[in-house]
């Protein structure tokens, strides 16, 4: 319970210096010049990463929630670990080579390298099907070792917590398909849109991967006190 409060705790007060942040930046009284037009990137760029900033809150409430819960479901006596999936790892690391990916292809958009994008939202998006198709094997693993949703407790938990962050890893890849078509079109006027979309998408995949993180030593850590799998029995 503790750790998920200062999980909590720590990102939203991330969330909030954010939103200070690029308030402070916007100086109505400062401004010398005409009223910029609403259909320029600044607003719809402000606007976005807002937007995108207090989604991120209202997920990792979600998460919390539901550690929190598991939390107080653990301290059960009829609480019994599940076997260990290796791929798990193997998983973490691909995720965490799409969350590197995604920013190199912030910074090759910024710099306007056109090339360097395409590649890197195409290497990023496969990457991230990789994790998602890795999640599946290891519950398939599990489904074929006799571990079912029903089976227990600790099993329930662990087919939620996996398929609640799969599914917002799946709702960033139906993000991902817009600037990668734009990208791929090649069109220069669509520059402004594709940084946007790009450092759009490499927040939100920073983000996925803080999830997983936090979600693994859920997973797999006896050293926190919480521990759905077993690391004495790998599957």
């Amino acid at each position: 319970m503790t750790i998920t409060l200062l999980f909590l705790a720590g990102l939203m007060g991330v969330v909030v210096w954010w939103l200070l942040r690029e308030s402070t930046r916007v100086q109505p009284w400062a401004v010398q010049g005409p009223v910029p037009d609403v259909h320029t990137a600044t607003l719809p760029r402000h606007a976005a990463k807002t937007a995108l900033i207090v989604f991120l809150a209202v997920a990792t409430s979600l998460f919390a929630l539901f550690i929190s819960a598991y939390a107080m479901r653990i301290r059960l006596l009829d609480w019994s670990p599940l076997p260990q999936p290796r791929l798990l790892m193997v998983n973490t690391a691909v995720l965490v080579l799409a969350s590197l990916a995604m920013e190199w292809t912030a910074f090759a958009a910024r710099r306007g390298d056109q090339d360097r994008v395409r590649a890197g939202l195409a290497a990023a998006g496969l990457l991230t099907v990789a994790f998602v198709a890795g999640q599946l094997v290891v519950w398939s693993q599990l489904a074929g070792a006799g571990y079912f949703v029903a089976t227990s407790a600790a099993t329930g938990f662990f087919y939620l917590l996996t398929a609640v962050h799969g599914l917002h890893v799946l709702g960033g890849l139906v993000a991902w398909m817009r600037p990668y078509a734009r990208a791929r079109s090649g069109r220069d006027a669509d520059a402004a849109r594709l940084r946007l979309g790009v450092e759009l998408c490499a927040i939100y995949w920073h983000f996925l991967l803080a999830v997983w993180i936090v979600l693994l030593a859920v997973l797999v850590s006896k050293d926190l006190g919480l521990s759905i799998c077993s690391t004495a029995v790998p599957l």
